[in-house]
């Protein structure tokens, strides 16, 4: 823990107390804060992006990419992919469904799960949004080496196990 802090941190360490408080960490330092606020930022940007697209929110275009790359899928499976809230998923795969974007079909194996899939018509409009996805994602890591960018995602998926709830 000592090579994470700096600071008063170390003091209070040294003093054998092993718990620094927020302040001394500092909102600047503390992970999860700092992760937030580029999440929310992220989503703000693409949200407001989103809207050139007709009919597009943040969380049908994360449940299209999911698609886009996966064969079927099932409600909870791409909540969790999705990091949405399973209602908050039913609704929008509602309206996707409507605008013909998903299809959702009984399993052959079990009736009572429902199979999601992208159909052309979707995996259209995920085209269409592609290119302001990854110019968000450029323009976020902009200044980041490759080598910066592929131990900063090694390091999200060691922090991601640790805190995971789900296997997938």
């Amino acid at each position: 823990m000592t090579d994470r802090f700096a600071g008063t941190v170390l003091r209070r360490l040294e003093q054998g107390d092993t718990r620094p408080t927020l302040g001394e960490i500092g909102l600047n330092q503390f992970a999860p804060y700092l992760m937030n606020r580029v999440m929310a930022r992220w989503n703000a940007n693409m949200s407001e992006a989103l809207k050139a697209h007709h009919d597009m929110t943040t969380t049908k275009m994360r449940a299209l990419a999911i698609l886009s790359i996966s064969s079927t899928l099932t409600i909870n499976e791409l909540s969790v992919y999705a990091v949405t809230e399973q209602s908050t998923m039913s609704r929008t795969l509602d309206a996707l469904e409507e605008q013909g974007f998903i299809r959702r079909q009984p399993r052959a194996e079990d009736m009572r799960v429902r199979d999601i899939a992208i159909t052309e018509a979707g995996r259209a409009a995920f085209d269409a949004v592609w290119p302001t996805m990854y110019a968000l994602l450029t323009q976020m890591f902009e200044g980041v080496d490759g080598d910066e960018y592929v131990a900063f995602v090694a390091t999200l998926h060691k922090i991601l196990r640790n805190i995971r709830k789900h296997d997938i």
